[in-house]
């Protein structure tokens, strides 16, 4: 969180959006001299704005990387070939499609040969996205994966690559649902969604221990089982540490980042080096979004500029709040 804060009521925020686009679009050496002018006698607001621009500069990049990715989502299977039932692919034989995004597709697979019964997750890059930066992001994520043996986080059986070079990751099918959606399928209370989120953090701190941070914990890559299990999902943008707990030199380009904004911690917004505070980070917003029913941020990647100034600027509404606000709100027992 920025050390600078105000208290910011809708007309507050809507002068901080107004003087913070306008000092954006001026030089560096003039932008003193207009929130001087501009913020006359509200010194506060005049060195919150100054905050914002300190730590938007660094971060115009990470911005639109995040909006080619969910323009590639939104995009998905344009240009891309879908793999139908009875396919195979290695030993395995599509069943259906159970998920897509930006990257890739993810199919329900089992084995073609009939020798025993086994159901997979079969994860295939997207043919246009093919390049070598993104042949090595799944071939670390492949490598991170065979490294981690924890019952909370999804197995990897195989991989391997397809006759047209498409490469694709054999993984432990998980029946199981978003963990807010099973939390509240099943109205659990505060301490039971609590002891979930703590099982979660010790497959992440398992994950810290193998020096991998995660970087993209949400809610979608966290599946609960029928048996109240939660697994961990999707490494495909995890980075490895070096011994001080700083993310080694990775697969992504110079200053690029692919992230879920309003689950991305300030230091991914801002570019800098990511640790594993980041995964800690990201734990607290489920924890958020698990009791209260909602993100701390409310953000869009329909105004990108607001989401480092709200991510970074912002003080988010306390939990405790939020929750008496609640039209029914969650059982405390």
């Amino acid at each position: 969180m920025n050390s600078t804060t105000v208290d910011l009521t809708p007309a507050r925020w809507a002068r901080v959006e107004e003087l913070f686009d306008a000092a954006a679009e001026l030089p560096d050496a003039g932008r003193d001299a207009y929130l001087q002018r501009a913020c006359q006698g509200d010194p506060e607001l005049r060195e919150y704005i100054r905050s914002l621009l300190d730590t938007d500069l660094a971060k115009v990049t990470v911005i639109e990387d995040a909006i080619r990715g969910a323009l590639g989502q939104a995009m998905h299977g344009l240009t891309d070939r879908d793999h139908g039932a009875g396919e195979r692919i290695g030993a395995y034989q599509i069943v259906r499609t159970i998920g897509t995004g930006g990257m890739g597709v993810v199919y329900l697979a089992e084995r073609a040969d009939r020798q025993f019964e086994q159901q997979v997750a079969i994860k295939l890059v997207r043919q246009r996205l093919l390049d070598p930066e993104v042949e090595l992001r799944l071939l670390a994520e492949r490598q991170i994966l065979a490294d981690l043996d924890h019952p909370n986080i999804a197995r990897l059986f195989d991989g391997g690559t397809m006759p047209d070079g498409t490469p694709y990751l054999v993984m432990e099918y998980i029946d199981g649902i978003p963990i807010d959606d099973y939390c509240d399928r099943n109205c659990l209370g505060i301490p039971a969604r609590l002891q979930l989120l703590q099982t979660v953090c010790g497959a992440i701190h398992y994950a810290h221990q193998k020096l991998v941070v995660h970087r993209d914990i949400k809610a979608s890559n966290i599946l609960v089982t029928p048996g109240g299990v939660p697994k961990l999902l999707d490494f495909g943008i995890a980075r490895l540490l070096d011994a001080s707990g700083d993310a080694t030199a990775g697969i992504t380009r110079e200053g690029a980042m692919i992230l879920t904004p309003e689950n991305a911690a300030p230091e991914l917004v801002r570019g800098e080096p990511i640790t594993t505070a980041t995964d800690t980070y990201a734990l607290g917003v489920l924890m958020y979004r698990l009791l209260t029913g909602c993100p701390p941020y409310q953000v869009s990647m329909n105004r990108p500029t607001e989401i480092p100034v709200i991510i970074c600027g912002v003080e988010p509404q306390p939990p405790s709040q939020k929750i008496r606000r609640l039209a029914r709100p969650l059982p405390s027992g």
